[in-house]
């Protein structure tokens, strides 16, 4: 089975806490608190390889948060590439309160030094031989520019080899003006690089359809609880799932990445990928730790979701 390369360029440990509510200003006790391997390229890795997929996770790690992540990673099976960097990657926290609100705080991480940078960039192009699909996920590390993506893009293009982009913001914006096959912004992700409000579901696939008229073969917009859309050249899918009560909705997009990912390595047809993405980000969504999905729960919601093709005019 060929490799899937996951990057991730400023990936971190995720501190996930349960607590009664969360009061500005004020000591907030939490009731738990588990830390896991972090970071939305590491969340794809770690769902690719629960479902056996070959993986080659790179980007930047340091420190004994570094070390936490690539032991997380190795212990899954997957092959660990990152370039190690003398900063202490990041940690998050993300904090789940009964009334419902999940707060997350998130860290800058660690600068990353022009020689760092340039070991990573060789690492990636000795990967791209090995991979038969790139995945750039997640922000960027300070010190590299926002326009990375578009080089790493362009990189892999000059290889044949089909990459995605799943980002927010300049890296973005900017990465898409590469044209990768695929990118997967949330609703607020796709409003910034159309520069205007997305009111509703017709507003989404408008934008969509004018990414993919400047050359970008896929967007998959994650919307939350009100489903998930594919728009290609061949038109417009949306589906989504009722009665899901959600736990935690952390690594539900990177669900999605990876459930699509397999679905491009196995050649499933559009209809089936969305079906089986949606399935595997809902089932995400019931569980405490984001990014380990319970399989028998995403099949069975396999069987719920209907696929429904829109017509031009949504």
């Amino acid at each position: 089975m060929q490799k899937i390369m996951t990057v991730t360029l400023n990936p971190a440990v995720d501190k996930t806490y349960t607590t009664q509510g969360v009061i500005v200003g004020q000591v907030n006790r939490m009731r738990t608190a588990v830390k896991i391997a972090g970071g939305k390229g590491v969340n794809v890795t770690k769902i690719l390889r629960q479902y056996g997929y070959e993986t080659a996770a790179t980007g930047f790690l340091g420190g004994y948060s570094g070390r936490f992540i690539e032991e997380e990673l190795a212990k899954r099976g997957a092959e660990c590439r990152f370039v190690h960097v003398a900063g202490e990657t990041r940690s998050n926290m993300n904090i789940l309160a009964d009334d419902g609100f999940v707060t997350e705080i998130l860290e800058p991480g660690p600068v990353i030094s022009a020689q760092e940078k340039e070991a990573f960039f060789e690492q990636y192009d000795s990967l791209l031989a090995e991979c038969a699909l790139v995945i750039l996920s997640g922000s960027v590390a300070q010190g590299i520019e926002d326009a990375v993506y578009a080089e790493l893009i362009v990189r892999a293009q000059g290889a044949g080899v089909p990459i995605w982009l799943d980002s927010s913001g300049e890296p973005l914006r900017l990465g898409m003006r590469a044209k990768p096959q695929t990118i997967k912004p949330n609703w607020k992700e796709l409003e910034y690089v159309m520069g205007h409000r997305i009111t509703d579901r017709r507003g989404i696939a408008e934008a969509a359809r004018s990414l993919c008229g400047q050359g970008i073969a896929r967007v998959i917009v994650s919307m939350g609880h009100r489903g998930l859309m594919s728009v290609t050249g061949d038109g417009v899918l949306y589906a989504n799932v009722k009665g899901i009560v959600p736990v935690n909705t952390v690594g539900c997009g990177d669900s999605v990445v990876a459930s699509y990912a397999m679905s491009h390595m196995t050649g499933e047809t559009e209809e089936e990928a969305l079906r089986r993405a949606c399935a595997v980000a809902a089932a995400n969504a019931t569980t405490a730790e984001s990014a380990e999905i319970p399989l028998e729960t995403a099949e069975e919601l396999m069987n719920r979701i209907v696929v429904e093709k829109m017509d031009a005019d949504v």
